[in-house]
């Protein structure tokens, strides 16, 4: 579950040291970016989970502006994630009420994966970046023809149940969401060695050490986006795709002419379904639910976690 952000900060330095970004004109007629230097202040404080975090720490408050500028003055990725999020976050919302996750841990798609099928350079795919060795932990499916870590519904479910464990395991949903980047293992021998209790008392490695801040950092940007520069219309946000469920029960063994015969094509039933990877889908003691374009239904085929 990794994603490098190593080009978020390049680019930050590229846009602070190119005075000409200045007169740069708006990406879109629909989307207004703030050129401004001066963003504003942090919070004394965040309530992440439930739980209240405070920044008058020096180190704290530190490290959560340098994630606040990265993000904020990136704005072209930025602008797309917050589009991207009004498809997407009502159906990852309800799935994580439903799973009992707290709201809050939805920025992780978005720290993860830039909500897209996103694919590291480590092997990790999809909105929520599992491995495949962990996706097959997590009940994911991954063969041939199909790779459920691209299956949005299933591959959030299969995130829940990781967060789930991992605070059982850790204690808090700050040392929860650390893991997801760090492993449970590595974050317990992290806070074991150095004789510590908690995410900010414990000395991490670069890319876990910034991971909690970035989740932060959107989390902020992502409520009050205008508030950071980003002033989009509503009419520029993706809407959610309508879409309804039909359960296959046997193997289709042309899923274009399959398509065809559903009056779409192969190139939309697999932008609706990305999960699927070739033109077959063998069907052995297990149905799959395909998704096609038409009436938006809200109810889930799949079971809530126990």
């Amino acid at each position: 579950m990794k994603y490098s952000y190593f080009f978020l900060f390049l680019s930050a330095l590229f846009v602070s040291c190119n005075p000409s970004a200045d007169q740069a004109p708006s990406l879109t007629s629909s989307t207004n970016v703030s050129r401004q230097n001066q963003l504003p202040d942090l919070p004394e404080f965040i309530v992440f989970c439930g739980q209240r975090i405070n920044l008058k720490d020096e180190d704290i408050r530190e490290r959560l502006d340098r994630e606040i500028l990265v993000n904020a003055y990136f704005q072209s990725a930025t602008i797309q994630h917050l589009k991207r999020a009004n498809r997407y976050f009502p159906s990852i919302e309800r799935i994580l009420k439903r799973e009992g996750i707290p709201e809050d841990l939805k920025y992780l798609a978005v720290i993860e994966s830039g909500l897209t099928q996103a694919v590291s350079p480590a092997g990790a795919q999809g909105f929520w970046q599992f491995m495949p060795e962990t996706a097959e932990q997590y009940t994911l499916q991954v063969t041939d023809e199909i790779d459920e870590r691209l299956h949005i519904e299933k591959s959030t479910i299969a995130a829940c149940r990781y967060l789930k464990n991992a605070k059982e395991e850790l204690g808090d949903w700050l040392l929860a969401t650390a893991s997801y980047n760090r492993g449970i293992g590595g974050v317990r021998n992290d806070m074991k060695w150095q004789g510590t209790s908690h995410y900010f008392d414990t000395h991490m490695n670069s890319e876990t050490g910034r991971y909690v801040f970035r989740l932060l950092a959107v989390k902020l940007i992502f409520e009050q986006p205008e508030k950071y520069g980003f002033a989009i219309k509503k009419s520029a946000l993706y809407k959610p795709l309508s879409t309804y469920n039909v359960t296959i029960k046997t193997s289709i063994p042309n899923l274009a002419d399959w398509a065809l015969k559903k009056g779409i094509n192969y190139k939309i039933l697999v932008k609706l379904n990305p999960w699927i990877l070739t033109n077959k889908l063998t069907v052995k003691n297990r149905f799959f639910v395909i998704q096609l374009p038409g009436k938006r239904t809200n109810l889930s085929p799949y079971k809530a976690i126990d």
